[in-house]
Parts: structure tokens; sequence; C-alpha cells
């Protein structure tokens, strides 16, 4: 029991301590990968606490990776690394550019001492489940892109309340968690207004909406602006053996859609930008030269994560809507 330390009026709550004390032990090799702790009992009876405060301690060091638990028997050193203070559990739908973006700005802006293990659940929800169920109780925060999965808000909620954030796209039955998210209703509805005087010279608006991993918010937004503003519109699930008509232009969410769409414009002699044209969703840097530019509604993904590794760090609980923008180039 002398690994444990605990005072009586120090201004520190007595789970820290138990967590220090521990911290100190591994720090000075008195405890080593492998050791058990002090039961809760122990520790419990030795200094007069209550199990949840014992517990809390000890759950702390789980979440970071520092210790684990086997039942019946107690807990032991899984890592020495104490350095760790944050562990954090990451679940993306997929890998892409845009993902890469947001996760490369997370890291940076997260800091030291801070383990980050990415997940990718492939928009797939007995995968989402079986994910958040291995996580559950082994990390300090829980970021979470549940993108338009149905049936996983009860997967969700088993984490604990506090430590959980919803990254991207919102969910109906996700609302009470912290998110920062993309209000692809309004991104694209703005984003189509802000283009208005160049569509104007257009006979006919198309989004390729496969509608498979595509926020429907994309497709609503679409359909009001068209409505509003007396626009011509066509939604497609796919572009495969379609023509091109000079006068269309075509929003793409899906970059395959966009090559296939430029490759068939080769085809049939059509210039883009002049004959049609072309509105992507998500900025990447190879659209800033392909084909002479494409124009790109995008949410700026850096500062996406950003603003998370903030949140994570100040510990705030708030729902911030990403900002979005139209960057208008030759195909528009």
């Amino acid at each position: 029991m002398n690994i444990i330390s605990i005072q009586n009026n120090i201004g520190l709550p007595k789970y820290k301590q138990i967590i220090l004390s521990i911290e100190k032990a591994i720090e000075e090799e008195k405890l080593v990968k492998g050791d058990r702790l002090p039961s809760v009992n122990k520790v419990c009876l030795a200094f007069s606490l209550s199990r949840d405060t014992v517990l809390l301690g000890y759950d702390e060091l789980k979440k970071r990776g520092i210790i684990y638990a086997i039942p019946g028997k107690g807990y032991y050193v899984k890592s020495v690394e104490i350095t760790i203070k944050q562990k954090i559990f990451l679940l993306f739908d997929e890998l892409n550019s845009f993902k890469e973006d947001i996760y490369n700005s997370f890291l940076q802006h997260i800091g030291k001492n801070v383990q980050v293990d990415i997940f990718f659940h492939h928009f797939n929800a007995p995968v989402f489940e079986k994910l958040i169920n291995d996580a559950n109780g082994n990390y300090t925060k829980y970021i979470i892109m549940p993108t338009n999965l149905n049936d996983i808000v009860k997967s969700v909620k088993t984490l604990p309340v506090g430590e959980v954030i919803i990254l991207d796209q919102t969910n109906p039955g996700l609302k009470m968690y912290p998110a920062i998210y993309q209000n692809h209703e309004k991104d694209i509805f703005e984003g189509l207004l802000k283009g208005k005087t160049r569509l104007n010279k257009y006979e006919k608006l198309i989004l390729i909406f496969p509608g498979f991993r595509e926020p429907l918010g994309m497709k609503t937004g679409f359909e009001s602006f068209c409505r509003e503003y007396d626009f011509e519109y066509e939604i497609i699930t796919e572009f495969t053996d379609r023509e091109i008509t000079s006068g269309d232009l075509y929003i793409i969410p899906n970059d395959r859609d966009l090559v296939r769409v430029i490759e068939k414009a080769r085809d049939q002699n059509l210039k883009l930008g002049l004959n049609f044209g072309i509105i992507s969703y998500n900025e990447t840097p190879l659209k800033k030269i392909v084909a002479s530019g494409i124009t790109t509604i995008s949410t700026h993904f850096e500062t996406m994560g950003k603003i998370l590794a903030d949140m994570v760090l100040k510990g705030r609980k708030e729902q911030i809507e990403n900002k979005s923008s139209l960057t208008m180039r030759n195909s528009l």
C-alpha cells in the first residue's frame, strides 16, 4: 500500500492523489509493466475512501491506457508511459483527402502527451457498433463521425456522456452532444446563391446524388434553391452512359463522378465553362488545376480539425457549425 499516498486538506481531490501516486510509483519503478495494483477494497479501507473515489482514479488511468482490469482479479499495469494525459478514440467513416486534412489539423493542434487512435466504419453499422463497444471505457474522449447511418444512436449512448464529441454530420438522436458539424442544406443553398449570376447562363442544374454516403441535406438544399429561384433541375444517382447536353451544369459531390463527367465531355469535344459547367463538392489542391480549375463548395477542413482540438483541450460543450464557402474557378 506504500505506493499510494493520500493527504487531507491539500486542495487536491483524492481520486487525483491516487492517480499521481501510481504515476510516481511507475516513474520510480516501484511499479513495472504487469504488476498488480492494490485492490479497490484495500485502498478504501486503508484511507477511509468510498469505492467511487478509488474507481474514479483507477478508471482514469484505465482510459489513458496505463492500467487494465481483469474481472475478478484486479487491476494491472499495462503501460509505463505516464506522459500520455489523454487517449482519444477517433472514429471516421472513411479515409479520403478531406478527412486527412481534418486529422492532420487535429494532430497539429492537439499538442503533446495525447494519444489518438483512429478507426474507420466504412458506412457499415455493425462495424460502427463493434468499434464503439470495443472502445468503451478505454479512452478519455470519443470523437464520432456518425454520417447518415441509421440505428447507431443506441451504441453511442453507451459511451460516457461527458466524453463524446460528434464530428462532421449531426444526427437528430445525438443532438445532446457537443459537435462541430457541416450544415449541408445551408451550405449548398448559400453556395449556389453566391454563384447565381453565373448559374443564370445554364439551362439545367443537375445534381449527381448517389445517396449512400452523401448527406441528405445536400439534396434538400439543392432542391430548395432550384425551386426558389426557378431553375430547371434534375437529380440523378449516377453518371453512366449519359450524354452531356450543352447548357447543363453538374453539381458533383463525388470525385469519381467528377472524373467521369470530365472524361465524357472530352469525348464529346465539349469545353468546360463554355458549353457546360461543373461545381464540385469539397476542396482539394488538385481542383485548383484540373481542367483549368474546378469551382467548389466546401467547408474548411483544417479549421474543423483546429476547433475540434480546442474543444477537447478546453472541455468545450458547444455545437459549432463549421463555415463553408464557394470558390469560383473556370468550370463555372
